[in-house]
């Protein structure tokens, strides 16, 4: 038998330590990190936030782990649950364009709140997130947009997998426990896209319960609970039971491809407008555009060309795409995001 792709991430990520990682990658992850901590602080200007975090507090009181922007501090599954929901909330977080996935999102609220509550060197908490980050990664690089077309956010199932490295890698786990806490992270990973269809706020969720799913399953990891030692490509394992018919087309060996070599982290893209990134190479088209246009007024209308996976996103219902009806339903509106670059020469978060 090969050797399982859980079986090389985890001794990929026992094995790991902070001067393995180039120096390069490390500066990118530090603005990365950067970058997060300040979509998590805009995201408190926004109605959204009161209404998480007034939920998530009720849920177990207190704690000891910060809330980013917040005066809130509370257990650590709780403020990582909040700090996912600010990280993912205006959807300006960083994207991995290959693996269409929020990376960031799918780590950082994991490795902020453990390692505050562990109280573990900045070092440690990079070296974590760097971990789950590949991990995250080159999960949704092997699914070629497998679940996004099977109606799951990719971030949202991702996050489960990498949170669990994050976590597992900050408490210490040894190559098996590691093994079994990604088999316990199949068990939750989840995240449907039902929310397309009305704006809904479900999206801004998924990368925090990812969070949460990830520290629990490494904390019974730790513990001794057995978990699966194929949660990708085992019968009725991540593939084959969130891909349905592309099960086949995943890419097993993507998993473990070049760890340790390949930083694929550093192809990771900061966002320059704060929507859905399938839509970010229509917006620089407009903007450019309209730069050469003497007035709104002159123009008799707009074509905008789309790769076709991407249109059940952003772009259909086409009567609904060109009316949202709120604010979250406009970030995956390729005619709203276009109309608007138009009319104002600019897309930022006013």
């Amino acid at each position: 038998m090969t050797q399982s792709p859980a079986r090389t991430i985890a001794r990929f990520t026992a094995a790991l330590r902070y001067d393995d990682i180039p120096a390069a990658v490390r500066e990118r992850a530090r603005v990365q990190i950067l970058d997060g901590l300040g979509v998590g602080f805009a995201a408190n200007a926004y109605p959204f936030a009161d209404k998480a975090i007034g939920g998530v507090a009720a849920l177990g009181g207190e704690g000891g782990c910060t809330v980013v922007g917040r005066r809130e501090r509370l257990p650590v599954r709780d403020a990582a649950l909040a700090n996912g929901i600010l990280i993912h909330g205006l959807d300006f977080d960083d994207t991995h364009l290959e693996s269409i996935v929020h990376a960031t999102a799918a780590c950082l609220p994991c490795a902020l709140s453990l390692a505050e509550l562990l109280d573990v060197h900045g070092r440690d908490l990079l070296t974590a997130y760097v971990a789950g980050m590949e991990v995250a990664i080159r999960l949704g690089a092997a699914v070629k947009g497998g679940f996004h077309h099977a109606g799951f956010h990719a971030t949202g199932i991702v996050s489960h997998f990498s949170a669990a490295i994050v976590a597992g890698k900050l408490l210490g786990l040894t190559e098996d426990q590691l093994v079994s806490a990604q088999g316990i992270a199949a068990s939750s990973a989840s995240g449907v896209q039902v929310f397309l269809e009305e704006g809904a706020w479900t999206k801004r969720f998924h990368p925090g319960w990812g969070a949460v799913g990830g520290i629990t399953a490494a904390y019974l990891a730790r513990a001794g609970f057995v978990g699966p030692s194929r949660p990708y490509e085992g019968k009725f394992g991540l593939f084959q039971t969130h891909l349905h018919a592309e099960a086949a087309t995943a890419d097993v060996a993507r998993l473990g491809a070049g760890l340790a070599s390949r930083w694929e982290l550093a192809e990771t893209a900061i966002k320059p407008y704060p929507v859905c990134h399938f839509i970010h190479g229509a917006a620089d088209a407009a903007l450019a555009l309209r730069a050469e246009i003497p007035s709104v007024e002159a123009i008799a209308g707009v074509r905008v060309l789309l790769p076709e996976p991407t249109l059940p996103i952003v772009a259909e219902p086409a009567a609904d795409k060109r009316h949202p009806r709120t604010d979250y339903a406009a970030k995956f509106s390729a005619p709203f995001v276009i109309g608007t670059c138009l009319v104002h020469g600019r897309f930022g978060l006013a």
